[in-house]
């Protein structure tokens, strides 16, 4: 392999710029996908009635349901590729590109055959009304023909992290999410196609994203060296562990995006204002969510190189540096939502209902990152660590105590319980898998890694 992972001796100064060196760009990279969210908010608040709103805020959730839960395609491939590339393994790196490119084209056709099953079950979980399921239901059957290419970018970004190659991922997603703000206002605003406009915008982009991420992985290969080698790329042994990954992620997305969508159906019972409010307000969440999901994403590649290296030292200081910039970056977040939030709101729908209703549950807003971000930083340990059947579990536990104490909450404190009872999700997870952090710890250097010493093919 021509290019060597980075240097492990290091003193504390130049780690921490080596972090942020990694951090920053991706970053940028995450805060992309938020920031089209914001836009697609800002174009359709301006549509009149809530209706519209509540309907792409819907929509979105259907699609976020499904590609959340199969985000192994991204989170997978970074701990695998990071630990390969820990070990100085060219020919598993190029053979781990090759398993996700060919599992998401899989699911992607599966995805779009399954369209009808899933718009059916969606609607009966959502229980949207009249006025806004409609425009859900035509923004879902152009959105879904997006999948094949959506999960690639999935794979391809979680390659590029796996590689510490942020400048790729950067490209990739500036490029996506540029394009399709750009398409978004045109097919909304400029030739007033409605929601089929925001969902026309994404598909284009996705698919043209795809193309660029296939030219720079390209790119990359070249300087890595090593060679396509079928036999490696079908390893039993790799697969299996692959899919074990895998399966345990998915779960574990699978439940998160089911305490999504148990907030969204409650809050959408409560009126069409309530429903278009929250979405504004989850807006909040995920802006600051993609944002420190940065320090997380460092943490994998870091952590996934430790490990394949079997480097303990590595993996601690990769562990505290990339939490105690998360945590900085936390608290600044909630500065930000007490200083701007009104402001950020009013950005954001011109309709009056949907804006006071918002400004109450603002408060709430300004203290979920601090709550929130051990939730994230932990996510990212684990999944380069490919500790994923602990993380796995600790989400379980989490959404079985937000599932139970969500009715009472909800009749006792209305929208306000809703949102106490989200908190309590997120903190219980950063809760659950910090208590298994330091046997983490332990295992590397310990437990001999599967790609730090690569087998011997013939």
């Amino acid at each position: 392999m021509t290019d060597s992972p980075i240097p492990r001796a290091q003193d504390a100064w130049s780690f921490n710029r080596r972090v942020w060196t990694l951090t920053l760009p991706i970053i940028a990279t995450n805060v992309t996908v938020p920031l089209l969210g914001l836009v697609d908010t800002a174009v359709v608040g301006r549509l009149p009635g809530p209706e519209y709103l509540g309907a792409v805020a819907i929509g979105a959730v259907i699609m976020n349901v499904i590609y959340s839960s199969l985000n192994f395609l991204r989170m997978g491939t970074t701990g695998l590729t990071a630990q390969s590339y820990g070990a100085g393994d060219a020919d598993q790196i190029r053979s781990w590109l090759a398993r996700a490119c060919i599992l998401s084209v899989g699911l992607g056709l599966i995805l779009v055959a399954l369209q009808v099953p899933i718009l059916s079950l969606s609607q009966w979980v959502m229980g949207a009304s009249e006025a806004v399921w409609p425009l859900t239901e035509s923004y879902f059957q152009i959105r879904i023909w997006g999948a094949p290419a959506a999960l690639l970018n999935f794979a391809l970004l979680g390659w590029f992290f796996g590689l510490q190659n942020v400048r790729a991922a950067l490209i990739t997603q500036i490029f996506l999410n540029g394009l399709n703000t750009v398409l978004d206002i045109w097919f909304v605003l400029g030739l007033d196609w409605g929601v089929d406009g925001v969902a026309y915008a994404t598909i284009i982009s996705e698919y043209a994203a795809a193309l660029l991420g296939f030219k720079l992985a390209g790119a990359r290969l070249a300087k890595l060296g090593g060679q396509w080698r079928w036999d490696r790329i079908r390893d039993t042994s790799r697969l299996r562990r692959m899919l074990s990954v895998n399966g345990d992620i998915f779960f574990r997305s699978l439940m998160l995006q089911t305490a999504f969508v148990i907030f969204t159906s409650a809050g959408t019972r409560m009126g069409d204002e309530i429903l278009a409010a929250n979405a504004l307000l989850l807006q909040f969440t995920a802006f600051a969510a993609y944002a420190l999901d940065g320090f997380a994403n460092a943490a994998e590649a870091l952590a996934g190189q430790a490990v394949g290296a079997g480097d303990r030292n590595l993996f601690r200081r990769a562990v505290k540096a990339t939490t105690i910039w998360s945590l900085i970056f936390a608290l600044m977040f909630v500065f930000a939502y007490w200083l701007a939030g009104v402001a950020i709101i009013d950005t954001l729908s011109t309709v009056p209902e949907v804006r006071q209703t918002a400004y109450e549950y603002l408060p709430c807003l300004m203290v979920m990152p601090m709550i929130a971000v051990w939730s994230y930083q932990f996510d990212g340990v684990y999944i380069g660590a490919t500790w994923t059947r602990e993380m796995r579990n600790g989400m379980a536990i989490s959404l079985a105590i937000y599932a139970v104490a969500l009715p009472f909450a909800v009749e006792t404190w209305g929208n306000h319980g809703l949102w106490a009872t989200f908190t309590l999700f997120l903190g219980l997870r950063g809760l659950t898998m910090g208590t298994m952090l330091p046997k983490m710890t332990r295992s590397v250097g310990a437990e001999q890694s599967p790609d730090a010493r690569p087998p011997t093919h013939p």
